[in-house]
């Protein structure tokens, strides 16, 4: 498909139809300088959600951490007691590590994270109610409160070697 010959009609379609196809014609638009041509409207989308991919990374990770938190909180007794922590506090302190890990390399994720403890939230308790069915118990028979419990300094900084 010659580049300069697509129209910006078959270009927005494209964007549906062949996403390899789409990137490698506005990237060739862009070298060329032949902005008019350029699908806008989906590039400044794309690199918008380029932006969010390590944030949503991050909050994937705080997800993790809270879930295991409140899992270590109220929920020893019916995973099996001391021995279901550790498995909870080895995966508390990795996403911490995946965390700061993340923040290292992209520091202005630091300012963005905290607020983002609700988002992080509802994922753990999608996770929470996941692991409640899988064990062969009735998430509703549980209080999982609907706002998250813990601080944002909580979940990166609460001491759980003492809990294992």
């Amino acid at each position: 498909m010659e580049v300069k010959t697509i129209s910006k009609e078959d270009l927005k379609q494209l964007y549906m139809k062949d996403f390899p196809l789409w990137v490698d014609i506005n990237l060739q638009l862009l070298k060329e300088k032949a902005y008019e041509l350029v699908d806008w409207d989906n590039l400044l989308e794309e690199i918008e959600d380029m932006g969010l991919r390590y944030l949503d990374a991050c909050i994937s990770f705080l997800a993790v951490i809270l879930e295991h938190l409140y899992k270590l909180d109220n929920f020893k007794d019916i995973a099996g007691g001391e021995t279901a922590g550790k498995s909870w506090i080895r995966s508390i302190r990795n996403s911490r590590i995946e965390i700061e890990a993340l923040l290292d390399r992209y520091p202005s994720l630091r300012a963005k994270l905290p607020s983002e403890i609700d988002s992080a939230w509802i994922e753990a308790r999608k996770r929470l109610k996941i692991w409640l069915l899988n064990n062969n118990y009735e998430p509703e028979d549980f209080e999982i409160p609907k706002n998250c419990p813990y601080t944002y300094y909580d979940a990166i900084n609460r001491d759980v070697k003492k809990e294992g």
